[in-house]
């Protein structure tokens, strides 16, 4: 809205012009989330605790978290609120892409956030069925992943990017459709399943959106794109403002979310943001990328699928508690240490991550 203003603005006012780079609207994007995230974050916990709508502990759970019963819960709302602001104010809605991945972000929230109702103010503790879960985001997955293949421009907008070899891409025709369900459902999920102690799950979220903001912005510019040897995809490059929004939404929750917390992220931040990274993936073409600066999404996910083979298969569990947070908690680890020592690995492997723009 303002970036139109602007335009607008310009015509009697060169100034106005320095609103048509890319770079300053998406720090503004950033700020201007940030500061809604500070104005709106202690509102929105005095509303959630004056409703009791408080976080439930597991029994079997490690025995620090009983104290955390009742800390306000879906807090996931302050960020798609910020992000969404943001994004409106900032970006060129005329652009598919910012739509696209709004879109999607909002959808999986409001999964997230039914699923929360149910649980938090109906009583229901299984929340959502895993069915009607699944098959939502199945619906939103699969109709994103069908509309990004229909409106293909170009072949390599389907094809699949291998990193680190130099052109090396993969038509995957049809089969592009599954690959992006699978990445976007499996990101939202994984996300989700992390998201168990206090800014252990928006941390990596900021820091990988951070660098899909990277990504986004040298593919969508031909000159970087060409040297860099990455794929060039006109349009994408204005997903850098809504990367920028979810960076700063995302500082601006961890202010109230970090140990010992304020608020919970709730499945209505950690569906929809998990989901916004699966997509980013997608439109950037870099989705082996988001395996690896995903890396403690992907360890939280698989630790969980191998506790439950391993305990259907044999009867015995392969660690102490699964997502694998619960199992360093289980073997004495202090919850901070875990956090920040989650958190550095993610750093790590998110510089890994952009070291391969430069590496083919």
């Amino acid at each position: 809205m303002l970036f139109y203003l602007a335009s607008l603005l310009e015509q009697y006012y060169s100034a106005f012009n320095v609103f048509q780079y890319l770079t300053l609207r998406a720090i503004l994007g950033t700020l201007t989330a940030l500061v809604i995230s500070f104005v709106v974050g202690p509102i929105l916990i005095r509303r959630l605790t004056l409703h009791q709508i408080g976080q439930q502990i597991r029994e079997d759970g490690p025995a620090s978290h009983l104290s955390k019963a009742g800390t306000p819960t879906m807090g996931g709302a302050l960020i798609l609120v910020a992000i969404a602001i943001s994004t409106l104010l900032w970006s060129d809605l005329s652009n598919r892409y910012v739509w696209m991945v709004l879109l999607v972000t909002l959808a999986f929230g409001v999964i997230g956030g039914v699923d929360d109702y149910k649980k938090l103010l109906l009583g229901n503790s299984k929340g959502l069925s895993a069915k009607a879960k699944y098959f939502w985001q199945s619906v939103v997955g699969l109709t994103v992943a069908i509309v990004l293949f229909v409106t293909a421009e170009t072949p390599v907008e389907t094809a699949l990017v291998l990193p680190v070899f130099k052109d090396a891409v993969i038509p995957l025709g049809i089969l592009f459709i599954p690959l992006t369900y699978f990445v976007i459902v499996g990101s939202s999920n994984a996300v989700n399943l992390t998201d168990g102690l206090d800014g252990l799950a928006i941390m990596p979220t900021v820091l990988v959106a951070a660098a899909f903001a990277v990504f986004a912005y040298a593919t969508g510019h031909l000159v970087f794109a060409d040297y860099l040897g990455i794929p060039y995809i006109a349009g994408v490059g204005e997903v850098v403002v809504f990367c920028g929004a979810l960076v700063g939404a995302g500082l601006g929750f961890l202010w109230f979310n970090a140990y010992p917390a304020q608020v919970f992220m709730g499945d209505v931040g950690a569906l929809a943001l998990g989901a916004a990274l699966g997509l980013l993936a997608v439109l950037t073409r870099q989705e082996l990328v988001l395996v690896i600066m995903g890396g403690v999404f992907v360890m939280e996910t698989v630790s969980v699928i191998l506790q439950v083979a391993s305990y259907k298969l044999t009867g015995r569990r392969i660690f102490r508690m699964a997502p694998i947070h619960h199992h360093f908690e289980l073997k004495g680890w202090p919850e901070p240490r875990v956090i920040v020592r989650f958190w550095i690995i993610t750093v790590i492997l998110v510089l890994i991550g952009l070291a391969t723009l430069k590496i083919r």
